[in-house]
């Protein structure tokens, strides 16, 4: 049994990084509303160097549609910029050579719906790791009992145990999917 329950928790730990990574890319969708994580992961050309935007300023929001971005070196504000222009954040940055300021547009129906399908196609991506999570573990567990090292019985409780993990994460992202709907309708 024990290595059997090693397959469920590694199946488990695998289903979990892929519903937090659904989780980490919904963070970077727009809603209407600024928030730092829309932006911190962007990453800039630094002197021949990537780097994500928050290595390299501050990010705050100090009004409800308004994201400022402040470098610590003042002579990162224009790879800043630049990089933030070609990312696929969809906002036009303003530069004043001190800070850069983003404002969010309010978001049409038109937006609000293809910010809809971007998050059901992220949620779809994250469903497919589970499913591929799972499949894996399931041909684990069947060679297993090819092999004569589970039985039959111990070969069953797995794959309903797997299945349970499985069904367990399906519904987090889609709680999560649902959430955000609800968070972009406002």
């Amino acid at each position: 049994m024990a290595e059997t329950d090693k397959i469920v928790k590694d199946s488990e730990s695998k289903m979990k990084l892929a519903e937090e990574a659904v989780k980490k890319q919904f963070q970077t969708i727009h809603t209407g509303r600024a928030h730092p994580s829309m932006v911190e992961a962007v990453k800039i050309d630094y002197y021949g160097t990537i780097t994500p935007l928050k290595q390299l300023a501050n990010i705050t929001v100090p009004e409800a549609r308004i994201i400022v971005i402040q470098p610590w070196d003042k002579g990162a504000i224009n790879a800043i910029e630049k990089g933030l222009s070609t990312s696929d954040i969809g906002i036009t940055p303003t530069n004043d050579g001190r800070v850069i300021r983003l404002s969010l547009p309010q978001l049409t129906q038109e937006r609000r719906e293809e910010i809809k399908k971007v998050l059901h196609r992220i949620a779809e991506e994250g469903r497919i790791s589970i499913r591929n999570v799972r499949h894996q573990a399931l041909e684990k567990v069947t060679q297993m009992e090819k092999d004569h090292v589970i039985s039959e019985d111990e070969k069953f409780s797995s794959k309903d145990k797997i299945q349970g993990l499985t069904d367990k994460y399906v519904k987090m992202i889609d709680d999560i999917l649902k959430h955000k709907e609800e968070e972009i309708s406002k």
